[in-house]
């Protein structure tokens, strides 16, 4: 069974930088498309962004937009989350999911659009 490794959380001051990666284990990625979801504590899964594994073309929701930027590098298997400007309330477990059936392109954000997902990092940003 494939599965997905996130790396790279941890615990930052507000207005620090972190750099997530996702990358599959024991594979290729052969996915369609990566996204990023975060789930803070009492709180449900919120999408964070997507990048599209045919065109690059990556999506960011409007609370991260500017700040977060998604990318990939295929020579290393590794879809990144790059979080800049960091806030107390981008304090999460940060997952990344895969799909790799072509979903409606309009369904990357939401968490149905994937086929699996990692079993997340925690990103913990002190006020």
């Amino acid at each position: 069974q494939v599965q997905l490794v996130e790396s790279g959380g941890g615990l930052v001051q507000a207005g620090g930088s972190l750099r997530l990666s996702c990358a599959p284990s024991g594979r290729t990625f052969s996915t369609v498309a990566t996204g990023w979801f975060r789930q803070a504590p009492g709180k449900e899964r919120e999408f964070v962004g997507f990048i599209r594994q045919s065109d690059g073309i990556t999506y960011e929701t409007d609370s991260v937009r500017g700040r977060f930027s998604i990318s990939r590098d295929n020579a290393k298997n590794t879809v990144y989350l790059q979080m800049n400007s960091l806030k107390a309330e981008d304090t999460a477990v940060y997952y990344c999911c895969a799909a790799d059936t072509q979903p409606p392109w309009g369904r990357l954000s939401y968490a149905d659009a994937y086929d699996y997902c990692g079993q997340g990092t925690q990103v913990t940003v002190s006020s």
